[in-house]
């Protein structure tokens, strides 16, 4: 039986970006100590948020720059495997030797390999919020794909997908977290015989972090991803048919899901409390009526490249400026740019954008987190990061529990 009550929890982070992960849970308690991390931009010369990550952590061969397809042998023992991967296509199909094989670079892979290898006993996953209706094509496929993978190795799953501004956070920003525990850990004893919307709604491990009340859309499922519907992961892959709601459970091999609404009655920050009293004058923006322009709804007549043919391009507008008295928008890694999904806000007699430590700000890191890095990076890096406080929240329930 795995128990491991007042001791040092043992990190490894994947996907580490600039450390969000870890300064979350650091916050949270010094009982997790990150025994390995590793970051890698691929594509990119510049590694900067690898480059800021050391600029906090320190520079150390269990830092790793790599590419986690050949770093992943490297991975230590541990007790809690985090990190934040893309949704990508994870699509799976049957070699000519009659094995399974994952669609080639899909990251999960590398994870799903870390997972078989180590079997750590916790493991906590984030992810773009459309992973639960991916592909389009075929809705659910791929985090049905996560699931079984997660079952065929003893793990029991929960998930929620979390909107940091509706707990009080100043920015919009959805994500799925996935939370999986190992078969013999004192948390899925706990959970072994629990009701399925008990664990969800009141006593699992996202319920305590983040209360929840029924949606006014009463919607759930029971869903079964057992071998005796889906014999093997192509048969996922292939014929999967279901709906995953913004949270769930899934206990061998059977999913429950259902909507849920956030409770949440405490202080909401603000795009405005994020803002800096003082900002440089490079901050402010010259020509508003491009931005205006690029705010607005449009509908305008277009020719093709391909043919000269004639057709209407269609979008709605964005807010301008932005509204400092609720949450900003969701962060893009393009925040910062003369682009259309950059804040700009009303800054005395003009117009700004944001600054880079206000975008820090947004997600929860101290100020200055990023300066170690070009200015570009910071805004790119601060696009792609969590919303830290989520994490910290989720170090101290774990904190409770383990």
């Amino acid at each position: 039986m795995f128990r491991m009550s007042g001791k040092d929890v043992r990190v490894v982070e994947l996907f580490a970006g600039v450390g969000g992960f870890r300064c979350g849970l650091e916050r949270a308690s010094p009982r997790f100590k990150t025994i390995w991390a590793n970051q890698w931009e691929p594509g990119s010369s510049k590694q900067h948020a690898f480059q800021c990550y050391v600029s906090h952590y320190g520079e150390s061969k269990d830092h790793v720059n790599e590419d986690i397809a050949v770093a992943k042998e490297r991975v230590p023992e541990h007790d809690l495997l985090v990190g934040g991967f893309p949704c990508q296509d994870y699509s799976v199909a049957r070699t000519k030797a009659e094995g399974i094989v994952g669609k080639k670079g899909v990251l999960w892979w590398s994870i799903d390999s870390i997972i078989s290898k180590m079997r750590p006993p916790y493991i906590l996953l984030e992810n773009v919020d459309r992973l639960l209706r991916s592909p389009s094509t075929q809705r659910g496929r791929d985090f049905a794909i996560i699931l079984r993978c997660l079952f065929n190795k003893g793990y029991m799953v929960e998930w929620r997908v979390i909107n940091a501004a509706e707990y009080g956070e100043p920015q919009k920003r959805r994500r799925t977290f996935i939370f999986a525990y190992k078969k013999g850990t004192a948390m899925y004893d706990r959970s072994a015989d629990k009701r399925f919307d008990d664990i969800v709604m009141k006593e699992g491990f996202f319920a305590k972090g983040f209360p929840v009340k029924g949606s006014t859309e009463e919607k759930f499922d029971i869903i079964s991803i057992k071998k005796k519907k889906y014999p093997s992961l192509v048969d996922i892959s292939n014929d999967f048919q279901g709906t995953f709601y913004n949270a769930g459970v899934m206990r061998n091999g059977e999913v429950y899901t259902r909507r849920c609404e956030p409770d949440h009655n405490g202080e909401q920050k603000t795009l405005g409390g994020v803002l800096s009293e003082s900002v440089d004058e490079k901050y402010f923006v010259p020509d508003i009526e491009k931005w205006i322009y690029m705010k607005g709804k449009k509908r305008e007549e277009r020719t093709r490249r391909s043919d000269g043919g004639k057709y209407y391009y269609s979008e709605g507008s964005i807010p301008f400026p932005d509204r400092l008295d609720i949450p900003g928008r969701t962060m893009l890694t393009s925040e910062g740019k003369v682009n259309r999904s950059s804040h700009i806000i009303k800054n005395g007699d003009g117009f700004r954008i944001l600054t880079p430590e206000e975008c820090e700000r947004l997600n929860g890191f101290d100020a200055g987190w990023t300066k170690d890095i070009p200015e570009p990076a910071r805004y790119f890096t601060m696009g792609n990061a969590l919303v830290v406080p989520l994490i910290e929240r989720m170090g101290r329930v774990l904190d409770e529990l383990l």
